[in-house]
């Protein structure tokens, strides 16, 4: 069944959504264009998921589009999005002209005449240069721009420029070299959608045992995609540091987006060197199953988030709306929503002792697991919900009026 917002209600409070339908009111008639390069897989696909329904239902009528690549336009833009993290990659010609070449033709049979278009990441990037201006465009990005290799960043900025305004996550993203508007807005979870919602324990212990999950030791889990980011190298050696001192499980809940083409080479890369533990310590399990995610948090007993690189992190939140203690890096995104101590822990992505000490400390110390989890909920509700998310959208496309 489709969500209304009259469905969040009870979540957010009627002031939240009164508000929203006032600000939706002043945009009727009016016509909004997201666009990004996948359906499935990755945080910008959930959320637009979850968003577009949300305008809809309020009368502000907004569709979609989802860029059509081939695997080699996919291998340039994950360059293209490493090397905005930091990553020292260089981009070739020819890869730099493969990836405006599918744009352009991606524009040759897309009609984009709306009165807004918002363009998330770098992947439909030089789509605007294909079309004639007559409305407002945003670039929306997800990742961490806070660092981006200099010669790439300088073959992205003359698309940038041509935008009315670019929309990221954090104020150390901003960019000061460029001159259009910048806004922050922070991502958002559904509390509603298959992932976030309460589950009954029936199900819950159902889908747990179907996937071969054992609950008779402690669970550590890390819900993310297969990225060098997101350290899952890194994270088997913290988990071997917490098994000298508990006997636990680690849990790869992962995922592989299909504009991500290294995913599959880094779970087999890892699959590998989780061999030397004992048969049943270290788990996978593809987390293409919203329900079996939302299962997964239930049963754990302390999220990692194990990253050395992210724009937001969407994981995270997911776990501290389900009252989860989670230990994190101290990175990018996260400390947006992590106070350390308070409602989880950050520590530097570096530090593999200090990330088993938190987390053996968690597992020892049930009535803290309680309280940060508690605390966790609470900000998440506060913060980082989809109505505040569409209440900010609303407020953008009104200065655009």
């Amino acid at each position: 069944m489709i969500k209304t917002i009259d469905d969040y209600i009870n979540i957010v409070g009627e002031p939240v959504i009164s508000e929203i339908f006032k600000k939706a009111s002043k945009l009727y008639g009016k016509h909004l264009l997201m666009v990004n390069s996948t359906f499935i897989g990755g945080g910008v696909a959930e959320i637009l998921n979850s968003l577009i329904p949300l305008m809809n239902n309020i009368s502000v009528d907004t569709g979609w589009r989802v860029l059509h690549g081939n695997p080699s336009f996919y291998e340039v833009t994950k360059k293209i999005h490493n090397a905005l993290q930091s990553a020292d990659i260089d981009i070739t010609e020819d890869e730099k002209k493969l990836y405006l070449d599918v744009n352009e033709s991606f524009a040759s049979y897309t009609h984009i005449d709306h009165d807004f278009v918002v363009v998330h990441d770098p992947q439909p990037l030089p789509l605007i240069r294909h079309y004639q201006k007559k409305n407002s465009w945003a670039w929306r990005c997800h990742i961490d721009l806070s660092n981006p290799q200099p010669k790439l960043w300088e073959f992205l900025k003359k698309y940038i420029l041509r935008y009315d305004v670019m929309i990221v996550s954090s104020e150390s993203y901003v960019k000061k070299d460029i001159p259009i508007p910048q806004k922050i807005i922070h991502p958002a979870i559904d509390p509603l959608s298959l992932k976030n919602q309460s589950l009954n324990p029936d199900l819950i212990s159902s889908l747990i045992r179907d996937a071969g999950i054992p609950t008779d030791k402690p669970l550590i889990t890390q819900v993310s995609r297969m990225d060098q980011w997101k350290d899952p190298e890194g994270l088997l050696d913290v988990y071997q540091r917490v098994k000298e001192k508990i006997d636990c499980r680690l849990l790869y809940c992962y995922n592989l987006a299909t504009d991500d083409p290294e995913g599959m080479d880094i779970f087999n890369k890892i699959k590998r060197k989780a061999k030397t533990f004992e048969k049943q310590d270290v788990l996978f399990v593809m987390g293409s199953n919203d329900c079996l995610v939302n299962a997964v948090y239930s049963v754990s007993d302390v999220i990692i988030q194990k990253s050395i690189k992210e724009g937001f992190c969407l994981c995270v939140t997911e776990a501290m709306w389900k009252s989860k203690p989670v230990v994190a890096s101290n990175c990018g995104g996260i400390p947006l929503q992590i106070k350390d101590g308070k409602n989880g822990f950050l520590l530097d992505p570096l530090d593999y002792q200090g990330f088993a000490e938190r987390i053996i400390e968690i597992l020892q110390n049930k009535s803290l697991a309680i309280k940060l989890g508690e605390n966790a909920k609470k900000s998440v509700t506060e913060k980082f919900l989809t109505t505040r998310l569409l209440s900010q959208y609303l407020d953008l496309l009104q200065e655009w009026c």
